[in-house]
């Protein structure tokens, strides 16, 4: 059986700039993968071109074909997740199988509020 799973620590999915967002990758997979990456990253979808830009990143070469991996770290000041009719940024934690690319990801929102802005709302 395969599988590939991010946990976030208190199940948390609401953040604000500067907390800590931990928790623990987890995989299980039929053949081996020549690298495992954990990324911390935001992303715009919508109208446009998509930008990523990954902040974080765990590599582990060579990883036995079940296991975990713990990973913590600090969100920055910026930028804001939010919601429009245009675009949207999101932010994630990703675990990516490499060469396959095959992903499992955590969308998460990181405010002042701990709570989505969504534009042309006042919220």
């Amino acid at each position: 059986m395969k599988y590939v799973q991010i946990s976030i620590d208190n199940n948390a999915s609401n953040f604000k700039p500067g907390d800590q967002i931990s928790g623990t990758a987890s995989w299980q997979l039929e053949e081996s993968a020549k690298t495992i990456e954990v990324r911390l990253f935001f992303y715009t979808e919508g109208k446009g071109t998509r930008d990523i830009e990954v902040l974080e990143t765990l590599q582990l070469d060579s990883p036995p074909i079940s296991g975990t991996q713990q990973f913590d770290w600090r969100l920055p000041q910026s930028p804001y997740s939010f919601s429009g009719k245009l675009i949207s940024l999101i932010w994630a934690v990703e675990v990516v199988l490499l060469p396959s690319g095959e992903a499992e990801s955590f969308e998460f929102q990181m405010t002042p509020t701990g709570k989505e802005i969504v534009l042309g709302t006042g919220s």
